[in-house]
């Protein structure tokens, strides 16, 4: 079973920064996308931002220029560097991955780290 363990999350002013990682139990080449989502109380979970297998990217516009993707493959971790945080951004951020093959699809979720930026 494949496991998802994020970290990073925490309390920060606004305008301060915060990376959040997402450790996979398989390499990362076996998932065709990852990306990170958030909720919060009372909302659906919401893209935040993509990447492929391919190093290609997609945000959502709010976070557009302060928000970057990334993964290094060597460590199996997916990271969102997250600058000039804004207090609109304090929410729950999951880490996600899907896997398209010839048995079918399957997508995989962490178990969440929070993140609140304080005015």
């Amino acid at each position: 079973q494949v496991q998802l363990v994020e970290s990073g999350g925490g309390l920060v002013q606004a305008g301060g920064s915060l990376r959040l990682s997402c450790a996979a139990s398989e390499t990362l080449f076996s998932f065709n996308v990852m990306g990170w989502y958030r909720q919060t109380p009372g909302n659906q979970r919401e893209l935040v931002a993509v990447i492929s297998n391919s190093g290609s990217t997609n945000y959502e516009d709010s976070v557009k220029g302060r928000f970057t993707i990334s993964r290094e493959n060597a460590k199996n971790t997916l990271y969102l560097q997250m600058n000039s945080l804004k207090p609109e951004d304090t929410a729950v951020y999951y880490c996600n991955a899907n896997r398209i093959n010839a048995w079918g699809a399957s997508t995989y979720w962490g178990q969440g780290t929070q993140v609140t930026v304080s005015s």
